[in-house]
C-alpha cells in the first residue's frame, strides 16, 4: 500500500463517520503550535514574526493534549516555531500517541539526532548496539555519542521512539545550495540528510516537506524527490508558496524585497505543479490526487479551511494556518463564529483579496477529500491513490548531485569567505558580494531568489562581523 493501512483505516473511518452523521463542518488535521520559538530565520517564513511579542510563551502540555481531544482530529501536526525546542516535546508526543491519533512532528531537522539519541540511550540493549555500530560507521554518531549511549537512560521520562503512527516530518526546500539558502544558514541541508539516515537506520517514519518559491526550479525539485526516494523516505508534502501578510511583512521589513518577487501567483503555481501527478505515481506525495489536479491546473477546489484548524498559545487561530482575523477559545465557537463564507476563491473570483493565490494544502488538500465530485470519480481517485500499491525507492537518486553548496564550497557565503579571507584589497570584493539587492545570480540552483536577506544592511553587517571571527 502507499501509505500504512492502519493509518489510511483510521483517516477514511473518520471521514465516513462525520459523512453518515451529516456533520457540516468537522477536523481531518490539528495544527499543534505549542510554541513560535525558531533556532532558523526561514525566508518566506513569516510565523515567528508575526507572534513576536510572544517568542518566549508556550502552550501547556495539558492545553496541547485538551486541544487534541477537543477538535478530535485523527491527526495531529506538531509544528511552530520548531517544536523540538519545546521542553515537554516528548511527553507531548508520547500523549498524542496515547490518544490513538496520527503524530507528524514538523521539524527543521537541526535537533532531531539529539532526541533520537536520547531514544537509543533509554532503550539500550544488544538489538541498540548492533545500530549503534552502524550509526558510527555511517558516521552518523560519534564515538562521544556512543558512550553517552551505552551508559543508558533512567530518568524515568519519555522519548520520541519509532511508531508507525508517527512521522518526523523535515523540512526540505531544495537541494543544499537552495535549502540553505532559503533557511539563511549553511550546513542546514547536511544536517537534515543524517539525521534522515540516522532516523531511517532506527526504524522512524520520515516524511520531507516543502515550499515552492517562484525561482524554484522544477527540475530541482525532481531531482530532490529522486534523491529522497534513494534515502526510502516515507512521503512528501509540497505546497505553493504563498504571500500571506505575516511573510508579506518581514520580507518588506527584514530582507528588504519585494513579495512579489519570491511568492507564486495562482498562474505560477499551475506552472510549477504541471508534472505533480507525474510525481504522485513515481513517488509517495501525501495529500489527494484531486489536490494534485487542482494544482495543476486542471480543476477548481473550494477552500476548506476549518478541516485543518489551527491551536496556538493564543487560541484556535481563524480562518486559517496563515491568515489571521482572531483567535478563539474553543474550537467550537472558532466554528460557529467565524464567517468561511467570507473566505476562499470560487470559480476564479477570490472572496477576499488575500486568498487570490493561496493554493496551500492546508487550505485545498482536505477539500480533495471531503468534497468530491462523484461526476468526476473523485471518491475511486483518492480509493485508488491511497491504497494503491508504494513507489519503490528510486536508486537512481542516489547519483542526483545533491550536495551543490556549502558542502563543495559554493555556498551562498562562499564569496564573501573566500574574499575575507584573501589580501586585504578583495575586502571590496566581499562588500560588494552583500551589497547586491535585485541583481540575479548566475547559479544553476532553484532559489529563494537571494533569500539570504543580503538586502537587510544591519543583517549583512552582523554577517560579515561573523566570517570576520570565524576566519
Amino acid at each position: 500500500m502507499r501509505f500504512p493501512l492502519a493509518l489510511t483505516a483510521k483517516i477514511a473511518r473518520h471521514i465516513i463517520k462525520h459523512k453518515m452523521l451529516r456533520t457540516p463542518k468537522f477536523a481531518m488535521v490539528l495544527q499543534l503550535e505549542p510554541l513560535h520559538t525558531c533556532n532558523l530565520t526561514c525566508t518566506g517564513c513569516g510565523r515567528i514574526r508575526e507572534y513576536s511579542t510572544s517568542l518566549k510563551d508556550m502552550m501547556s502540555l495539558e492545553d496541547c493534549l485538551g486541544s487534541a481531544q477537543e477538535c478530535d482530529a485523527p491527526m495531529v501536526s506538531i509544528c511552530g516555531g520548531e517544536p523540538l525546542i519545546y521542553p515537554k516535546i516528548e511527553e507531548l508526543v508520547d500523549g498524542i500517541l496515547k490518544q490513538g491519533r496520527i503524530v507528524y512532528i514538523c521539524t527543521n531537522g537541526m535537533f532531531m539526532r539529539k532526541k533520537m539519541r536520547d531514544y537509543l540511550a533509554a532503550a539500550y540493549s544488544p538489538e541498540i548496539e548492533t545500530k549503534v555500530v552502524k550509526l558510527l560507521v555511517e558516521k552518523l554518531i560519534t564515538e562521544k555519542d556512543a558512550e553517552t549511549i551505552r551508559k543508558g537512560k533512567n530518568d524515568g521520562k519519555p522519548v520520541i521512539r519509532p511508531s508507525t503512527w508517527q512521522y518526523w516530518n523535515v523540512h526540505v526546500d531544495g537541494l543544499e545550495y537552495t535549502h540553505d539558502l532559503i533557511v539563511e544558514r549553511e550546513g542546514v541541508f547536511k544536517e537534515c540528510v543524517e539525521a534522515i539516515k540516522m532516523a531511517k537506520i532506527l526504524g522512524y517514519q520520515v516524511a520531507t516537506n516543502t515550499t515552492v518559491y517562484k525561482e524554484t526550479e522544477v527540475k530541482e525539485l525532481e531531482n530532490m524527490f529522486e534523491y529522497f526516494s534513494s534515502l526510502e523516505v516515507d512521503g512528501h508534502t509540497i505546497s505553493p508558496g504563498y504571500d500571506y501578510d505575516a511573510a508579506k511583512k518581514d520580507m518588506v521589513k527584514r530582507l528588504g524585497r519585494q513579495p512579489e518577487d519570491f511568492f507564486l501567483t495562482r498562474a505560477m503555481t499551475r506552472e510549477k505543479f504541471k508534472k505533480i501527478q507525474e510525481w504522485g505515481e513515481r513517488f509517495t506525495i501525501f495529500g489527494t490526487p484531486v489536490y494534485q489536479e487542482f494544482l495543476a491546473g486542471k480543476r477548481e477546489l473550494t477552500c476548506t479551511a476549518w478541516a485543518i484548524p489551527t491551536r496556538n498559545i493564543r487560541g484556535w487561530k481563524a480562518p486559517c494556518y496563515l491568515m489571521t482575523d482572531g483567535h478563539y477559545p474553543k474550537y467550537q465557537e472558532m466554528l460557529e463564529k467565524v464567517e468561511w463564507n467570507k473566505y476562499g476563491v470560487v470559480d476564479g473570483v477570490a472572496r477576499d483579496p488575500r486568498c487570490e493565490n493561496c493554493m496551500v494544502h492546508c487550505g485545498y488538500d482536505p477539500s480533495g477529500a471531503l468534497g468530491t465530485n462523484y461526476q468526476k470519480g473523485d471518491t475511486w481517485k483518492n480509493i485508488k491513490y491511497n491504497f494503491g500499491a508504494k513507489p519503490k525507492p528510486y536508486r537512481e537518486g542516489a547519483k542526483v548531485n545533491a550536495f551543490n553548496g556549502t558542502s563543495i564550497g559554493k555556498g551562498h557565503l562562499a564569496e564573501a569567505k573566500a574574499a575575507i579571507n584573501s589580501p586585504r584589497a578583495a575586502m571590496n570584493g566581499a562588500q560588494s558580494v552583500f551589497s547586491r539587492r535585485e541583481e540575479p545570480h548566475n547559479h544553476d540552483h532553484a532559489a529563494g531568489g537571494g533569500s539570504c536577506g543580503t538586502g537587510d544592511t544591519t543583517q549583512r553587517d552582523e554577517l560579515l562581523a561573523k566570517i570576520k571571527k570565524d576566519s
